[in-house]
């Protein structure tokens, strides 16, 4: 005899309509809230101790880049940066730094950070979608 896994004893089977209408109560429940976070940075807290920086470099080398190239008006509204340390993301690089962005995760991709580089540098390779590219100013007007 064949039992159905989803029904209990001593309770009635759900119908499929019972069981798409509690999932939907499900969802109405699930909320939104607006943040005025513009990127979520993801930090590899063993890398960063791996090669020997302090507890927070990396979010202050961030946060510091930021805050300039807001100021320089390269970020323009994007001047929220929350950097988050966390375990392991995966690759263990020897002289670098694992650091993900959600959409470097999106990719299926993970920044490796030189935790030597200057903070503009930093800050570029991390947001790299997100920076605009900057043009060398042209010398002299092109004309035909």
């Amino acid at each position: 005899m064949m039992t159905d896994p989803s029904v209990s004893p001593g309770r009635p089977a759900a119908t499929k309509a019972a069981e798409t209408q509690l999932a939907e109560t499900r969802l109405s429940k699930t909320r939104l809230a607006k943040t005025k976070l513009t990127e979520v940075v993801v930090v590899c807290a063993k890398c960063a101790k791996r090669q020997g920086l302090r507890p927070r470099a990396v979010r202050a080398l961030l946060k510091g880049a930021a805050k300039q190239a807001a100021k320089d008006g390269l970020l323009a509204d994007r001047t929220k940066l929350c950097i988050v340390e966390s375990g392991c993301l995966g690759p263990c690089p020897k002289r670098a730094v694992a650091v993900a962005t959600g959409a470097s995760l999106a990719a299926g991709r993970v920044v490796l950070l030189d935790p030597g580089s200057k903070p503009e540098e930093a800050l570029a390779a991390v947001l790299r979608p997100v920076l605009p590219q900057r043009r060398p100013p042209n010398s002299a007007p092109i004309r035909p």
